[in-house]
């Protein structure tokens, strides 16, 4: 078995400096998970951080920090309300869609936002809208997507909407997730292992983009789990999403590649 690193993988540039920034504030409390991970989240947690749900679940006075999805606007009146040191994590990225959507509806124009509106990066877009109305055949729209989907799935939409509206808009995934996609769908080995949290969407986006057969695995022992499973391909390739560690990257690929010189010599 080949073990091939497919590049770029790893923690991007906004999980970086939102677990840097987390980092210098032991103790604090989180809202929602920092980004979606649970080695950094379990990090987090030895820190003595707590991890909340809602605004109102941080004693007044207290600090919170908002995770790298961002949050909606009512989220910041109220922080400032309980008098509450903010830490913002946000991701430049999905910052940039948050002005985006000032700017539409400062405009005048209805908004639509792509996405899971389960996810908290959607819930938070969608709250700086005030006005949810349907827009009529022919109009002026504003569009923004949430960063982590498949970027080819974010281009259908937005041409299925120019279809019948004139798209004005920044509806694209972010940089690193297009990236990283854009390298699995070049891999062309016989299977793949995704390292990343089932709760990651860029991370599950990576298994939906490969042409070969997938693995996915969020720690150490699945990673030997599956390592079962890839002993019968010739080449696989190794990846991990936006939000992952690192070092697990590391620890993943050193005990894959020790582990078939092993077999290899029996």
């Amino acid at each position: 078995m080949r073990i091939e690193e497919i590049n770029p993988h790893g923690m991007c540039a906004g999980v970086r400096a939102a677990v840097d920034l987390a980092m210098r504030h032991k103790g604090a409390y989180c809202l929602h998970s920092l980004v979606h991970n649970e080695i950094i989240t379990g990090e987090l947690k030895a820190l003595g951080y707590r991890f909340v749900e809602d605004i109102e679940e941080v004693p007044d006075g207290a600090t919170v920090v908002f995770s790298a999805h961002g949050v909606a606007p009512s989220v910041r009146e109220r922080a400032a309300e309980k008098n509450l040191k903010v830490v913002d994590a946000t991701c430049p990225f999905v910052a940039r869609s948050h002005r985006a959507v000032r700017e539409f509806c400062a405009r005048g124009l209805p908004v639509v936002v792509i996405g899971d509106p389960e996810h908290v990066e959607v819930k938070g877009l969608m709250g700086e809208i005030a006005d949810r109305r349907r827009p009529k055949k022919g109009e002026r729209i504003g569009v923004v997507s949430q960063t982590t989907l498949n970027a080819d799935d974010v281009r259908k939409e937005v041409e299925k909407l120019s279809k019948d509206y004139v798209v004005d808009g920044v509806a694209e995934v972010c940089t690193a997730t297009r990236e990283r996609q854009a390298a699995v769908r070049a891999f062309d080995g016989d299977a793949l292992l995704v390292l990343g949290s089932r709760d990651s969407s860029n991370t599950r986006r990576l298994c939906e983009v490969a042409s070969c057969h997938v693995f996915l695995a969020s720690n150490m022992d699945e990673v030997r789990m599956a390592r079962e499973y890839l002993e019968g391909y010739e080449s696989v390739g190794v990846t991990s999403g936006a939000s992952t560690p690192d070092r697990f990257f590391e620890e993943a690929v050193n005990y894959l590649r020790h582990a078939s010189r092993r077999v290899s010599r029996l």
